[in-house]
């Protein structure tokens, strides 16, 4: 299935979590900052200020904090374009003014919260952008301190990422794999990807919900296959079989999920991704091989199918069949299926 911003919905849908969010705070902020905060009061915030010209190069997130006992924010900026933004000392303060802005009209202070602003970036090219406002400024550093006091300043926390090697990726296992992947998925050829992936369902063994498992190789394969690596047929089977022997218990939502990727990755591709790069991929127009995928998912699932619900299935278009393919765990009953074929 084609998905759009492919960066931010990885980016959100783990980094939006508290317990990874904490995690990543706990190993990567600097030892003084730690000492300040109380991570036990992370809350996450609805708001995001990255704007429609942006949003395909950037997103971010925003979680309320107590810092030195009193509420403050920090604010994450991912960028996920693979080359640099030279102004990102200056698009940050942009977005710490509007959340400051926000508290003034919202809440009626007269006080602003502190905001402690970090960028992550994963991109090839090295980080060659000073990390202060004032660097920006032409002459500040000329200035005399007495001067530089009219002048706003500030420095942002980086984490270049796409620098780290494994020993310096630290955290639980989701903020590992996760940090993993995005090194990995610009800087990376095909065959070290393969490895990242095959290590990172050894990493999710470890977890003790195995449906959290499961769930997370789902996101992190989808990110892979949606942001245009092209896995091969022999890839694909080998990633399978991993998954498979990962989990013996053999329990239906690993096979059929396994079945998805197998059917995805060979026969349908993905516009942005697989559709590139895989054996016998196909126009996402053509609705013939989601049916297929369409159809065995839901024979694995809930066994021998009505011929009438074959038919009603053959007679969707694509975008519908990819609903149903996306939704394949949250079925109880084939009637699920039925009112798409109203």
């Amino acid at each position: 299935m084609e998905i759009q911003n492919p960066h931010d919905k990885f980016f959100k849908a783990t980094f939006g979590k508290v317990e990874v969010a904490k995690d990543f705070l706990n190993n990567y902020l600097p030892e003084e900052i730690i000492q300040i905060i109380d991570l036990e009061t992370v809350e996450p915030q609805k708001d995001s200020f990255i704007n429609k010209e942006l949003e395909e190069g950037f997103s971010d997130l925003l979680f309320k904090i107590d810092i030195n006992s009193r509420e403050g924010y920090i604010y994450f900026l991912f960028e996920h374009k693979s080359y640099l933004s030279r102004d990102i000392a200056f698009q940050l303060l942009k977005y710490m003014v509007e959340i400051w802005e926000a508290k003034v009209n919202k809440e009626k202070v007269d006080r602003l919260p502190i905001i402690i602003p970090l960028v992550i970036y994963h991109g090839r090219n090295n980080w060659n952008i000073k990390t202060s406002l004032g660097e920006m400024i032409l002459g500040y550093g000329d200035l005399s301190k007495n001067i530089q006091e009219f002048i706003p300043n500030y420095k942002y926390l980086l984490y270049n990422i796409s620098g780290y090697t494994d020993e310096e990726i630290k955290g639980e296992v989701i903020n590992r794999i996760a940090l993993t992947i995005m090194r990995d998925i610009f800087t990376k050829d095909t065959r070290e990807l393969v490895s990242t992936i095959l290590r990172s369902i050894e990493y999710l063994q470890r977890l003790e919900d195995k449906q959290t498992g499961i769930e997370y190789f789902e996101t992190f394969m989808r990110y892979i296959f949606s942001t245009g690596k092209n896995l091969s047929k022999k890839d694909i089977n080998i990633i399978v079989q991993k998954i498979e022997n990962t989990y013996p218990e053999g329990s239906e939502q690993v096979m059929t999920l396994a079945e998805m990727f197998r059917k995805e990755g060979m026969e349908k591709g993905m516009e942005k991704g697989m559709e590139k790069g895989m054996e016998k991929g196909i126009q996402r127009g053509e609705t013939k091989a989601l049916e297929k995928t369409v159809i065995k998912l839901l024979t694995k699932k809930f066994g021998v199918l009505p011929e009438e619900l074959k038919l009603g299935i053959s007679k969707l278009d694509a975008v519908t069949l990819e609903i149903i393919i996306d939704g394949i765990f949250e079925y109880e009953s084939l009637e699920d299926i039925k009112k798409y074929m109203v």
